[in-house]
């Protein structure tokens, strides 16, 4: 039986030996932070040109956040190559003859991809927040303005639980073509399509990112309804990865590799 030390260490030797991996959350860093400093350059130069409502309800803090929403297209195929690589390859098999136990090997898998998440996720969410309010000019938000720390540090949480959601995803789809063509789509097409139609929204709004991405929000928006607050967002988030990665073990534990 092997020990979990050993088994962790085999899983971080495993994760970046496979370049993809490495490559994309170095990828998710650099999308966010760019793309949100861009965003905050752009409204600080147009600021005066945004409506008397849209001056309002303006969130310096989420708009740091913006680049999140491309950003988390590395982050998912991460969480999908964690695992489905393994499946795609043949590789497997190899692994759990090493390790037999599976419940053993699924808990340092998803271990150490969360901790590398969690790094990535708050390393991002910091230098996004303060490179991006550096840009905002007079605009701009302060650490320690009440929500802003929670905010910043909600959006590294949020990396993360959407790193281990897709890693739970990725168990129980097996292939990594099928968890990237079901992923992807829901993420980027589903979700935000259904929040903007007004007699689906109040059920969307529940959807993971939805309720998730509330946590990075320290100004309401004028059509913000939502039931439950910013850290009521990241616990429906939290559900919702709590049950893909009871479902990947038990298809894991269930199914011949």
């Amino acid at each position: 039986m092997a020990s979990s030390s050993a088994v962790l260490q085999s899983e971080w030797t495993k994760i970046k030996s496979v370049r993809s991996t490495i490559w994309t959350l170095a990828l998710a860093f650099l999308v966010t932070v760019v793309l949100g400093a861009v965003i905050c350059l752009v409204f600080n130069n147009t600021f005066d040109d945004l409506s008397d409502s849209d001056k309002a309800t303006f969130d310096p803090t989420n708009t740091s956040f913006a680049g999140f929403v491309l950003g988390q297209l590395a982050l998912i195929v991460f969480g999908v190559l964690v695992i489905s690589s393994e499946y795609s390859t043949g590789m497997i098999r190899t692994s759990l003859a090493a390790v037999p136990q599976r419940g053993a090997f699924y808990t340092c898998k998803v271990a150490v991809a969360g901790a590398l998440a969690l790094v990535v996720g708050m390393a991002t969410a910091f230098v996004v927040f303060f490179l991006g309010q550096s840009l905002l000019g007079s605009h701009k938000a302060s650490i320690g303005d009440p929500g802003v720390l929670r905010a910043v540090i909600g959006a590294g949480l949020y990396a993360t639980l959407l790193v281990l959601l897709c890693v739970g995803a990725a168990a129980m789809l097996r292939t990594p073509m099928l968890g990237l063509g079901i992923l992807m789509p829901f993420f980027f097409l589903i979700s935000p399509i259904l929040s903007a139609v007004p007699k689906v929204k109040s059920v969307a709004k529940y959807f993971p990112d939805q309720a998730g991405q509330k946590i990075m929000q320290v100004v309401p928006g004028t059509d913000d309804s939502s039931a439950y607050g910013p850290w009521g967002g990241l616990g429906i988030m939290a559900i919702w990865v709590v049950v893909a990665l009871i479902g990947g073990y038990v298809v894991l534990k269930k199914r011949d590799a």
